[in-house]
C-alpha cells in the first residue's frame, strides 16, 4: 500500500513538474546589427493592465533603483566597443538598472554576472547617464527596449511604458573598424595565412612546391619563428633537398634553443642526423 501511495506521490509531483502556464511579463531576446556591430536585449516585458506605473501612485516609484522590466536582470550585449553620451562601453554584457524620475532618469550599467538584479543594488556602476523622461501621447501597454534611428555608426537605445520613453544615444566606430578591415585585405595574406596554407599543403602531402613557396615567405624574414622554420625544413626533406633541409633544420635548431623549447630541440637535432646520412 505504501509503494501504491509513493508511486502516485511521484506522477503527481512529475504532472506537475510539466505544467507550463503562460508569463504575465513574457521573456523577449533581440539582436540588432548597428554597422559591424551586434547589440543583444535580453529582458521580461511587463505589461500595463490598467495600472499606474510611474510616480507616487504607480508600481514603480519615482526615486528607486528599477530593474528595468520584470523577473531577471535585463541585459545588452555589445560584440564592439561604443560610447554613450561620450562614455565608452567595452564589448561585453551588461545589466541595466534604472532609477525613474519625473523629469530625468538615471541609467546604470553593471558588468553582466547573474539574472539576479538585486546583487548589482549595492555595487557601483560602470557608467551611468542621466536622461530626459520624455512624455508621449500614446500608450505603450507592454514595457519595451528597442534599437532605432539605425545608421552606419549611430543608433538609439529606447525605453518606453506607457506614456514615458527614455532615450540613450549610441556612437559606434564603425568607419575606423571597415577601414581596418579593408586595410588587412588589401594588403594581401598575412605571415599566419601563408603559414597555415603550408601546413595544410603538407600535411596532405598536396603541391609541396607550392607549400615550400608559402612558408619561405613566412621564414625568409630576420626573426622568423622556430616552429615555422622546422616546418620549412620538413618541406624541403620531403621534396628531397635533404642538404638544404640540414641548414634550415640548424637555423630552426638555434632559433628552438633561445626560444627554450625542449620539443623542437630534440627533433631538429634527431632530423639533422637522419638526414646526414
Amino acid at each position: 500500500m505504501f509503494k501504491i501511495f509513493f508511486i502516485s506521490i511521484i506522477t503527481v509531483a512529475t504532472v506537475h513538474a510539466q505544467l507550463k502556464v503562460p508569463a504575465l511579463s513574457p521573456y523577449s531576446t533581440t539582436t540588432q546589427t548597428v554597422g559591424l556591430t551586434d547589440i543583444t536585449l535580453e529582458y521580461s516585458r511587463p505589461s500595463k493592465r490598467n495600472r499606474i506605473i510611474f510616480g507616487e501612485k504607480g508600481i514603480i516609484p519615482f526615486g528607486e533603483l528599477w530593474r528595468t522590466g520584470a523577473n531577471a536582470a535585463t541585459k545588452i550585449s555589445f560584440s564592439n566597443d561604443l560610447t554613450i553620451f561620450n562614455t565608452t562601453i567595452k564589448k561585453g554584457s551588461y545589466a541595466i538598472l534604472t532609477k525613474p524620475g519625473q523629469s530625468t532618469w538615471e541609467i546604470h550599467f553593471y558588468p553582466y554576472e547573474s539574472g539576479t538584479w538585486n546583487s548589482y543594488v549595492n555595487k557601483k556602476p560602470i557608467a551611468s547617464f542621466n536622461t530626459k523622461s520624455i512624455q508621449k501621447n500614446d500608450v505603450s501597454e507592454s514595457f519595451l527596449i528597442y534599437i532605432d534611428t539605425i545608421t552606419l555608426d549611430s543608433a538609439k537605445l529606447l525605453f518606453t511604458w506607457d506614456t514615458t520613453k527614455i532615450i540613450l544615444p549610441l556612437k559606434l566606430k564603425t568607419h575606423e573598424k571597415t577601414m581596418a578591415n579593408i586595410k588587412k585585405i588589401l594588403s594581401g595574406p598575412s605571415n599566419f595565412d601563408y603559414f597555415q596554407a603550408a601546413l595544410y599543403l603538407h600535411e596532405a602531402q598536396q603541391d609541396l612546391d607550392t607549400a615550400l613557396a608559402y612558408i619561405q615567405k613566412v621564414t625568409n624574414v630576420e626573426n622568423p619563428l622556430f616552429f615555422q622554420v622546422y616546418r620549412e625544413s620538413l618541406i624541403l626533406a620531403d621534396l628531397n633537398r635533404k642538404t638544404e633541409a640540414i641548414s634550415v633544420a640548424k637555423r630552426s635548431l638555434e632559433l628552438s634553443k633561445k626560444a627554450g623549447n625542449k620539443d623542437l630541440i630534440r627533433l631538429n637535432e634527431k632530423n639533422i642526423k637522419k638526414w646526414s646520412r
